[in-house]
């Protein structure tokens, strides 16, 4: 009986600490790092994602890094695949890998990958909705089309939750029973999963966030934003919706003053770290570590592999 793979993940909210973290556990333990960020897959897009620095990624292989043009669209399901396939090719290799990132979505995707139940994939009508789905107003269109026969799922799910909400409209436009109504919706995955979350104190978190939106601006945040949009990324891209990027538009118009724009992106990026917290304490079996708790590398080493 083949080996089943074994997924380590190192997850929790933006700014907790988790990519030094990851750093020292891959150095010692000689693990591959695959990103789980829906943000550093991104190109020229580095100081506000808080991509690794090329000197990190130089020590360890980093995985899932700046693979899509800022102007193209990725989507969930996209990643799934692209992080499955990574992973067989590195477990093939011999090679152990960790998953590192606070992309809830991207973790529950993989963890809890969609039931097809005996309802099969309609490929025409998936490619129409990601199609869809792409377009400036996709995910409001997207959100209109679901709503239209399923709209207890349209309130559950997330409008960026763009994989589930295809495949909830694809089942209900099939079958003609609202995805909500379909028996077994979620299968458990054929892998060994081994999730650790990292969560500082909400005030200790919440001051790594205004240090380091402040070290972002110091290091050209607004200049990394004029750069890409000079280079003809569209403001509305999925891109530019990342905190960070889409306050800096309206400052480089004028319209923000430097101490508004980052005022408001530490704000909104400590609404995003509690939303992390909120989504990922939903997640059935990830194990919780403080990382400013004296003995918390130990403790995450040992659980990662496996002697927990």
């Amino acid at each position: 009986m083949e080996e089943p793979f074994v997924c380590r993940v190192l997850t929790g909210p933006t700014a907790s600490g988790k990519s030094d973290l990851a750093m020292r556990l891959a150095e010692e333990n000689h693990w591959v790092i695959i990103c789980m960020d829906s943000m550093q897959i991104y190109r020229r897009m580095d100081i506000g994602t808080a991509k690794p620095s090329p000197e990190d990624r130089k020590k360890v292989q980093h995985h899932l890094l700046d693979i899509c043009e800022p102007t193209e669209t990725y989507n969930v399901s996209m990643y799934i695949d692209d992080a499955f396939r990574k992973a067989d090719e590195l477990f093939r290799a011999g090679k152990e890998f960790l998953f590192v990132g606070g992309t809830g979505l991207y973790l529950e995707g993989m963890m809890k990958p969609m039931g097809m139940g005996s309802v099969p994939a309609d490929e025409r009508l998936r490619t129409e909705l990601h199609r869809l789905a792409g377009l400036p107003d996709g995910r409001r269109l997207l959100d209109e089309r679901l709503r239209r026969s399923d709209p207890e799922t349209a309130d559950r799910l997330p409008l960026n939750d763009i994989r589930r909400r295809i495949r909830a409209i694809e089942v209900s436009e099939t079958t003609g029973t609202p995805f909500s109504r379909q028996p077994h919706r979620k299968k458990d995955s054929p892998f060994m999963w081994i999730p650790v979350c990292i969560c500082p104190e909400r005030q200790t978190l919440y001051e790594r966030i205004n240090r380091r939106t402040i070290r972002m601006i110091e290091n050209g945040l607004a200049q990394e934003v004029a750069g890409l949009l000079e280079s003809g990324v569209p403001e509305e891209s999925q891109s530019m919706q990342a905190i960070g990027y889409k306050e800096m538009v309206p400052y480089l118009r004028g319209e923000y003053t430097l101490q508004q724009a980052t005022e408001l992106i530490q704000t909104r990026t400590r609404h995003y770290a509690k939303r992390q917290i909120t989504f990922l304490k939903r997640l059935e079996g990830i194990q919780y570590a403080d990382p400013d708790s004296p003995d918390t590398y130990n403790k995450i080493k040992q659980i990662l592999r496996g002697n927990v």
